[in-house]
């Protein structure tokens, strides 16, 4: 007697990294040859576990190593309070549970808030990872969303039609820690709109069509100038992420070698403790080199691989990819091509970066940079501080923002020439850089002007550069600087932080010799620093002006 589960099949769609185009996971999706099966499990909870883990199941039928996304309605988990067989199906399948990733699919509507809260809780603690599904397509309220705190945020394609809602998730999603996804992505310009909008992941029928066989091969459009995304100082190393192959620590050199003969792909393989976190790394060629060696079937095969791993190169989900070139670096010139293992906040491993994708990815991005650079003084424009600016106050971080210029900037030019007025200005950018060395971000905005992002605690340096016998032809110059203070919140954006600086700007010009006037965003007044109407006499005091 034929049951519901033998019209059921599945389907498998990759999950795309948009930084490497590799995948990084693979969507699990039901595919019932008659009847609707996945209404029936949006009403039966029961139905809808049973169907997680037979997702599982066929996964594991199909010996893929990729991590798994697999579907859960909300409701399901609200009910239930979790899926109590799926631990149990993942280590049947040889899995570990920070392999799978739940994608809770609406509807939210009517769902007990709190019984679903507690059921990721529970879910949670037993490493299954989060994603938030159908998330600007569905009915999920913000505040439920950044209670869930999803590892990642999957957005419907019909947002990209709204690139600023894309980009205020990503705004978010980084405050939560969370990757962003575009699902249903069909063609090259909802492509480059990801990109753009700063997803790092996506899926759709682009890249490949769910299928019965899971692909090894992903198209990925070329990427032009057009639709490459903007640079950013310091990418983290999420954006970079490629699964990981994972074993157990007491896995024997013969598993290891069969892992490895039957994955051409793979680079190199993680021990990992019960907790998920790598205990040693077993790179590839070096292992395969130590088992093809004379005697060396014989001597390793049966004794566990431990003894021919290393100790693990680890960097933080958070940490940048500088960060994690850094890592690199330290592991002396016979480990460079070994992967780095990123791992989470309890320390489990959730895949590994490589050197190439780092320092392609980072070369990129110097590139990008070099051509905002100014001519003159090779330091970049104001898009690179005023990006950073606004990157801080995403990240709940305040900053001083400084202005700097020449005085009379016109005279000099006119007495000295201006090849001695181009040389002042390379004079005073190279100081401002010495200066910013580990406290802050020099920029410079064309003629004879600078921007300076900084900590507060960072400005005495930076003003330091006032006190410089500063001359043009053998005449004296001196420098005007402005600073306006935007603690979190008291700005929105580097916008209103320019316009708060503008009347910091006029004063500072208004004074007499070497200035430095100091404001607050969202405070009358300012405090003169230097110049005219300052007390130089009595350290740390200065005049307030109304």
């Amino acid at each position: 007697m034929r049951t519901w589960t033998d019209a059921l099949r599945f389907a498998f769609q990759p999950v795309v990294n948009l930084t490497t185009g590799g995948i990084t996971a693979l969507e699990i999706l039901a595919r019932p040859e008659t009847g609707d099966i996945l209404a029936e499990a949006r009403r039966n909870p029961e139905l809808d576990g049973k169907l997680a883990v037979l997702a599982l199941r066929s996964a594991a039928r199909k010996e893929t190593l990729l991590p798994l996304h697999i579907n859960v309605f909300a409701a399901t988990l609200a009910d239930l309070g979790g899926i109590g067989p799926l631990p149990e199906a993942v280590r049947e399948a040889g899995r570990m549970p920070w392999e799978v990733t739940l994608d809770i699919v609406p509807p939210y509507t009517h769902v007990p808030q709190r019984a679903l809260l507690e059921a990721v809780a529970v879910l949670r603690g037993q490493g299954f990872r989060i994603s938030a599904d159908g998330i600007g397509d569905g009915d999920v309220p913000l505040r439920l969303l950044t209670d869930l705190s999803p590892d990642l945020v999957k957005l419907d394609a019909s947002l990209l039609a709204r690139p600023a809602a894309v980009r205020a998730m990503r705004t978010l999603c980084e405050e939560l820690g969370a990757l962003v996804a575009v699902e249903g992505v069909e063609t090259e310009l909802q492509h480059a709109a990801a990109l753009e909008a700063g997803a790092q992941l996506a899926q759709g029928e682009l890249f490949a069509p769910p299928a019965r066989i899971p692909v090894s091969e992903v198209y990925v459009p070329p990427l032009s100038p057009a639709v490459v995304p903007p640079p950013r100082s310091g990418p983290p190393v999420r954006e970079f992420v490629r699964p990981a192959a994972l074993l157990p620590v007491t896995a024997s050199a013969l598993q290891v070698r069969a892992l490895l003969t039957g994955s051409p792909d793979v680079s190199g393989v993680l021990l990992v403790d019960q907790t998920g976190a790598p205990v040693r790394s077993v790179h590839r060629s070096r292992f395969l080199l130590s088992m093809s060696g004379r005697y060396g079937h014989a001597l390793y095969a049966d004794r566990p691989a431990f003894k021919l791993g290393d100790a693990p190169r680890t960097v933080g989900v958070d940490a940048t990819a500088w960060e994690a070139l850094d890592v690199v670096a330290a592991g002396g010139p016979d480990r460079t091509s070994d992967d780095v293992a990123v791992v989470d906040r309890f320390g489990r491993c959730v895949g590994v970066v490589r050197l190439a994708d780092l320092v392609r990815a980072l070369a990129e991005t110097r590139v990008e940079e070099a051509a905002g650079l100014n001519p003159l003084t090779r330091l970049p424009g104001s898009d690179a501080i005023t990006g950073e600016a606004d990157r801080w106050l995403a990240g709940g971080r305040g900053f001083a923002l400084s202005w700097l210029d020449i005085d009379h900037f016109k005279q000099v030019n006119d007495g000295a020439g201006f090849a001695a007025g181009d040389e002042l200005i390379r004079s005073v950018g190279r100081a401002l850089q010495e200066a910013a060395v580990g406290h802050a971000r020099v920029g410079h905005i064309g003629g004879d002007d600078f921007l300076v992002l900084a900590d507060e605690a960072g400005l005495d340096p930076v003003a330091a550069v006032l006190d410089a016998p500063w001359s043009a032809g053998g005449r004296p110059v001196t420098l005007s600087l402005a600073t306006v203070v935007c603690g979190p919140g008291s700005v929105a954006d580097h916008r209103e932080a320019a316009a708060c600086l503008a009347p910091l700007k006029k004063a500072a010009k208004a004074l007499h010799g070497a200035s430095w006037v100091l404001g607050r965003a969202g405070l009358p007044g300012h405090e003169i620093r230097r110049g005219s109407g300052a007390y130089p006499a009595q350290a740390g005091y200065a005049a307030v002006e109304p």
